[in-house]
């Protein structure tokens, strides 16, 4: 039977092959390797070891084998450093001068002192949070806060802790703040106004109670001497010649302030009396000295007498 379409006519044959060979036709079926390469990279493991895994490890391998050479590293540590240096030494890094606001002039020369920074210095020799706790570290700094300023400035911003008391101990006399934290002593550290005086065990303990009570001992300053704490617990009000007011331990301050309004009224502190004892709020205690003691007596034995005649 013949086909329906046209006839097909025999091709040619190639040059230098033999008419009489059969044509030779591709196989499109792909090799052994090819379709088992195929079929591993449908696996999504294999396409991931194959994008990333494995140009990690060729990365990994030469660059061990390359470092594994003692000559290599040499060279590679010495470009290195070179580069930091060439960094470091760009002036946009270049720190000169130190600069401390906040501070008084004793203490920025205390702080220069301790920091002893040679200059100029690179700002990536500057190790600024070790900087910031040696300073902090000094008794007279409440607070410090450090920066590089963009013309090459170390700029050190400091709150300074103020003396508000002396505290006077068995040792010496000890500059200390509200906080009771013990400044300098004042030999090493001349003030020049007077500050109030305290003293006692654990007094610095309780340096904010005792402000409290010099600012309402204030009608009292001409005569006041200072404030001493009594077994860590309580104070005494030391006034000229000696005379004490003796405080309790709780509510110090609304006790002196009623003996202040006493004085005020009745002129009490002016008498010849060695204390006045408060420590019982509600019983009030004075101690009369020996002349007034014995004036006392004689007026009672008087008024003893002249009853005994009445009667």
């Amino acid at each position: 039977m013949r086909p329906l379409g046209p006839a097909q006519r025999p091709s040619a044959p190639q040059h230098g092959a033999s008419a009489s060979s059969p044509r030779q036709k591709r196989d499109p079926a792909p090799s052994v390797m090819a379709y088992r390469f195929q079929r591993l990279w449908l696996t999504p493991v294999f396409r991931v070891f194959m994008r990333y895994g494995l140009p990690l490890i060729i990365i990994v391998g030469g660059s061990a084998a390359y470092l594994s050479n003692p000559r290599n590293m040499d060279q590679l540590t010495a470009q290195v450093e070179d580069l930091r240096r060439t960094i470091e030494a760009r002036p946009e890094f270049r720190v000169t001068l130190l600069s401390v606001n906040g501070a008084s002039p004793a203490l920025a020369d205390e702080i220069r002192g301790r920091l002893s920074l040679d200059f100029p210095l690179s700002s990536f020799d500057l190790d600024l949070p070790q900087i910031k706790a040696q300073i902090e570290e000094m008794p007279a700094v409440r607070n410090a806060q450090l920066r590089i300023a963009a013309d090459g400035v170390l700029q050190l911003d400091i709150e300074e802790r103020l003396p508000e008391l002396i505290w006077q101990t068995r040792e010496a006399f000890l500059l200390i703040d509200g906080d009771g934290v013990v400044i300098d002593d004042l030999i090493s550290r001349p003030i020049s106004q007077a500050l109030p005086l305290i003293g006692g065990e654990g007094a610095d303990l309780a340096a904010r109670e005792a402000l409290n009570l010099v600012r309402i001992a204030a009608p009292l300053a001409d005569q006041l001497r200072g404030f001493v704490r009594v077994g860590e617990r309580r104070w005494d009000v030391i006034l000229s010649d000696g005379r004490k007011i003796m405080l309790p331990e709780e509510n110090a301050s609304f006790v002196l302030d009623r003996v202040i309004a006493l004085d005020q009224a009745q002129d009490i502190l002016s008498r010849d009396i060695l204390s006045i004892d408060m420590r019982r709020p509600d019983r009030p205690t004075l101690r009369l000295s020996a002349g007034a003691k014995d004036n006392f007596d004689m007026l009672r034995s008087q008024l003893v007498v002249s009853g005994e005649r009445q009667g």
